[in-house]
């Protein structure tokens, strides 16, 4: 067991009232990810989405705001990457399980991290269990905890907060 994977993951939560449907959809179409999938600044286009267990999700995380985008030209770093995933548990409305390979880090040997979503209703709300596995450092952890957070902020501008 490598280090990243030793330790707790992530939680994150939020309830909006909104139907299942439409919150499901949001991880499960490629027009739901699209809308607010990728940290302000940034931008998912989806080639393939392929809601079903063992199905295939892959994008490009595309920097679009022109800050973000002079951020990583300074830093040398690329302004789009492709991301290769795919979904490892699909229980329809109620949880799914995303397994992200990491492998556009220079100098990081490629590893899996898994994105845990549950869905619990509630009447007419609907709460987003999220558990991000930790990444190979801390620090780039905590930058992937202040990028789900900062894309939940589209979320929240749709249901409400």
């Amino acid at each position: 067991m490598t280090q990243h994977q030793a330790r707790a993951g992530i939680v994150v939560e939020r309830t909006w009232r909104a139907s299942i449907q439409d919150v499901w959809d949001l991880w499960t179409t490629k027009a739901g990810f699209e809308s607010w999938w990728g940290p302000e600044g940034f931008r998912a286009d989806v080639h393939v989405l392929e809601a079903r267990e063992g199905g295939l999700l892959n994008y490009d995380m595309v920097a679009e705001a022109p800050e973000v985008i002079a951020a990583m030209e300074a830093a040398g770093q690329p302004t789009s990457h492709p991301t290769h995933s795919r979904f490892s548990e699909f229980r329809p409305r109620d949880r799914l399980v995303i397994t992200n390979t990491i492998d556009f880090l220079p100098g990081v040997a490629p590893y899996q991290a898994n994105i845990t979503v549950d869905f619990i209703t509630s009447g007419p709300e609907v709460r987003m269990v999220v558990t991000l596995d930790p990444l190979h450092s801390e620090e780039f952890s905590n930058m992937q905890l202040e990028g789900f957070t900062s894309q939940l902020r589209k979320l929240e501008a749709r249901f409400g907060a």
